[in-house]
C-alpha cells in the first residue's frame, strides 16, 4: 500500500494500481503526486483531503491521468474559490492556446518579458547558409537567444530528437551569420509538454537548451510561469471558450491583461459576469 499522511489520517492507495498517462504509458498511481499538485494550487487542507479520498475511492486499473485531473478540477471548482481551480488548471490551459502554435509563441514571449528579457516574435534572420524565421528572439545582458516554440495540442505529445537536431543546426547557422544583426549566441527549444529521452540525451551532449513544462528540474516552464505570475487567460474558469478564443485571436494571451470592464465588454462578456471575471483574474494574477 502507498500511504499519504494528511489531515490527521492516512490515505492508502492499493498496490500496483496502474494508471494510464497521456502518452499511453502506464505507471502506479501515486497519491503523493496528486496531493502535491493540489497543495500547489492553494487548495485548503480539508479540500485536498476530500479530493484525494474521492480519487482513491474511484481508482481503477487503467484510469487515465486526464480522468483523475478532471475529477479533481471539478471538485475544486465546486468547493474552492475560483483562483484555486484556475491555478490547478494552468498546465491544461496551455493546450487551450491552440490549435495553432501562434498564441503559445506570444505567451512564451510574455513569460520571458516578465523575467527581464527584451523579446520579439516571428523575426526574420539571415544565417551563414540560409534565411530563417525565428519564433521568439530574446536578448538580455548581452545574450542573444533564438527560440523554437514547439506547441502540442494534447498532453501526450512529445518533442523528439528530430526537433532537437533541427534547432541545433538552425542556430549554428545563425551563430555564424556574416550579418551581425542576425547572429545569436545560443538556441533554445521550448515545448508545453515533454521531450523524449533521445532528445534530452542529444541536447545534453550538444549543449542545446531544452525547456519543457517540468524540465529541467530548475527553471522549467512551470516555475517560470509561477515565479512571474504570468498565467494564460485560458486558465480562467469564468470565461467561456468563445470569449477566450476571441481574446486570443486579438493577441490577448495573459490573465493579467483582463483588467478592465471595457475590454471584457468589447469581446462579448456579458455585463453581469464581468465582476466575476475581474475578481478571478485579480486573485490569480494580481491584476
Amino acid at each position: 500500500m502507498s500511504t499519504v499522511g494528511f489531515a490527521g489520517r492516512s490515505l492508502r492507495a492499493p498496490v500496483n494500481v496502474l494508471i494510464t498517462k497521456a502518452d499511453g504509458e502506464q505507471e502506479p498511481f501515486d497519491p503523493e503526486k496528486l496531493l502535491a499538485s493540489l497543495e500547489h494550487s492553494g487548495a485548503s487542507a480539508a479540500i485536498c483531503d476530500r479530493i484525494v479520498s474521492h480519487i482513491l475511492e474511484e481508482l481503477r486499473p487503467g484510469m487515465t491521468t486526464e480522468e483523475i485531473y478532471r475529477h479533481a478540477y471539478e471538485m475544486l471548482r465546486r468547493e474552492e474559490e475560483q483562483p484555486v481551480a484556475a491555478r490547478y488548471s494552468v498546465k491544461r490551459a496551455l493546450f487551450a492556446l491552440g490549435p495553432s502554435g501562434f498564441p503559445f509563441e506570444q505567451f512564451l514571449a510574455e513569460v520571458l518579458r516578465a523575467h527581464g528579457w527584451s523579446v520579439r516574435t516571428g523575426v526574420a534572420l539571415t544565417g551563414r547558409c540560409a534565411p530563417h524565421e525565428v519564433d521568439v528572439f530574446a536578448e538580455k545582458g548581452g545574450r542573444r537567444v533564438g527560440i523554437e516554440a514547439k506547441f502540442h495540442n494534447e498532453p501526450g505529445g512529445k518533442t523528439d530528437i528530430k526537433d532537437a537536431l533541427y534547432v541545433k543546426a538552425r542556430y549554428e547557422d545563425l551563430r555564424n551569420s556574416p550579418d551581425t544583426s542576425s547572429r545569436v549566441d545560443e538556441g533554445w527549444l521550448v515545448t508545453n509538454t515533454t521531450f523524449t529521452r533521445n532528445a534530452i540525451r542529444y541536447a545534453q551532449c550538444s549543449n542545446l537548451t531544452l525547456i519543457a513544462w517540468d524540465y529541467p528540474r530548475e527553471n522549467n516552464l512551470m516555475q517560470m510561469i509561477e515565479e512571474a505570475r504570468v498565467h494564460p487567460l485560458t486558465c480562467l474558469t469564468t470565461l467561456t471558450e468563445g470569449e477566450k478564443h476571441r481574446l486570443l485571436d486579438n493577441k490577448i494571451v495573459l490573465c493579467k491583461s483582463i483588467s478592465s470592464p471595457h475590454l471584457l465588454s468589447e469581446y462579448g462578456v456579458k455585463p453581469a459576469r464581468i465582476p466575476q471575471v475581474l475578481y478571478e483574474a485579480q486573485r490569480l494574477c494580481g491584476v
